[in-house]
């Protein structure tokens, strides 16, 4: 099939907040949409479809959200795909583009999130992970008074443990990191440096996860305005634009459930498969990759995913932590925004503000923060139940 090239032209993002410190809903997103069609140097009404991510709301939120920067029409798809929903309409807005269905759509996610871990919302009917659950309660010591997310991922982070001797205070280390790569970022909500000791002491959660290894509950949103290389050539858009290389979606394959790993049930095959995709498509391997946004709901699903999409070999990413690969000065710089543990994790729009981050990254815009010479990024974001986006850029020609 015929494809043209999908470019991301514009990007925004209001400031994360916790949870009742925040704009409603509504007001978030037509904020964010409206500071990426200003750095896009677009009118909303050249917009032609428009994808709308969050977890958390009625079924038409994300007209309620649009109508406020204006009604013109438009289809306005809303979507829902776990923690991987911003990058799910991002993935949309792209195959729009890339199809040659459309040459402008708007990609915008945002959430208006309660206190505390993430619960079930629905007990009157099946699990959206039973399949996974069934697997990990024979794979792990269940407990009941333990958020389910944190026992998976905590679980996880024991079986890798065990398979190659890592130690707890690797994990506690990605804390750290992310704290300082917080300080840089006026956008992220935990900018104060921690401690690998305050770290260590916080309060236990389960396996080698401590509280301040958690991310936080969090409101914001994100928006990307992706259009065609024509038509940014037209508009004379190509200096601020970002190419979208490659970019594949993947759920769990029967491997998930194979096994009785923990590390699989969070989506180490889903992740792998959509980088080696990715690769491919691109022609870029992560060898040449210079800065990361990835999925670290957990610092023990960071370690993870470096060994996942490749940027360490299986068993190594606690060597690649070890020997600072994942931060200013070494390999790849892995979440300079602060990732999820320190900008936060609104669930619908995290995969569209580590695709701001990137593209300003690309741009040579991220300010103190900036990864010097960035010129290949990649994009790792992951919803259990499951679902798994990568995305690689670079900047455009």
């Amino acid at each position: 099939m015929n494809q043209t090239k999908a470019w991301v032209a514009g990007v925004g993002m209001v400031p994360f907040k916790k949870p009742g410190a925040s704009l409603p809903y509504d007001a978030m997103g037509a904020e964010a949409a409206q500071l990426a069609l200003r750095d896009a140097g677009v009118d909303y009404r050249e917009v032609q479809q428009a994808y709308v991510g969050f977890v958390y709301g009625d079924s038409t939120s994300g007209q309620q959200a649009l109508y406020g920067v204006g009604l013109t029409g438009i289809p306005i798809v809303n979507v829902n795909n776990a923690c991987a929903t911003g990058s799910t309409a991002l993935f949309l807005a792209r195959q729009a583009v890339q199809s040659g269905a459309v040459e402008v759509a708007l990609a915008l996610g945002f959430e208006q999130m309660n206190p505390g871990a993430l619960g079930v919302t629905a007990t009157d009917r099946p699990s959206i992970m039973g399949r996974q659950l069934a697997v990990a309660r024979q794979s792990a010591a269940w407990r009941d008074d333990v958020p389910m997310a944190a026992m998976l991922f905590g679980g996880a982070g024991e079986e890798h443990q065990q398979k190659y001797g890592t130690q707890a205070e690797t994990f506690a280390r990605i804390s750290v990191k992310a704290r300082e790569h917080a300080a840089r970022n006026p956008l992220a909500i935990f900018r104060e440096k921690v401690s690998l000791d305050e770290v260590m002491a916080a309060k236990g959660i389960y396996g080698p996860l401590t509280r301040l290894q958690c991310c936080p509950p969090t409101c914001g949103a994100a928006a990307a305005v992706i259009v065609s290389e024509a038509y940014a050539r037209r508009k004379g858009l190509t200096s601020q634009c970002v190419e979208i290389v490659g970019q594949s979606m993947t759920t769990d394959p029967q491997a998930t459930l194979e096994g009785g790993s923990m590390m699989r049930i969070v989506g180490f095959e889903m992740a792998r498969n959509a980088a080696n995709q990715v690769y491919e498509q691109a022609g870029i391997g992560p060898d040449e990759v210079q800065v990361c946004e990835l999925h670290d709901c957990f610092t023990t699903n960071e370690l993870l995913t470096y060994e996942a999409i490749g940027l360490a070999p299986e068993g190594g990413g606690e060597k690649f932590v070890m020997d600072g690969d994942n931060t200013y000065g070494g390999r790849v710089v892995t979440n300079p925004s602060g990732g999820l543990l320190s900008k936060g994790h609104p669930l619908g729009a995290t995969g569209l503000a580590q695709c701001a981050e990137l593209t300003w990254q690309l741009r040579g815009q991220a300010e103190a923060r900036q990864v010097e010479n960035a010129k290949i990024a990649l994009q790792h974001n992951l919803g259990l139940g499951g679902a798994c986006v990568v995305t690689l850029y670079r900047k455009a020609a």
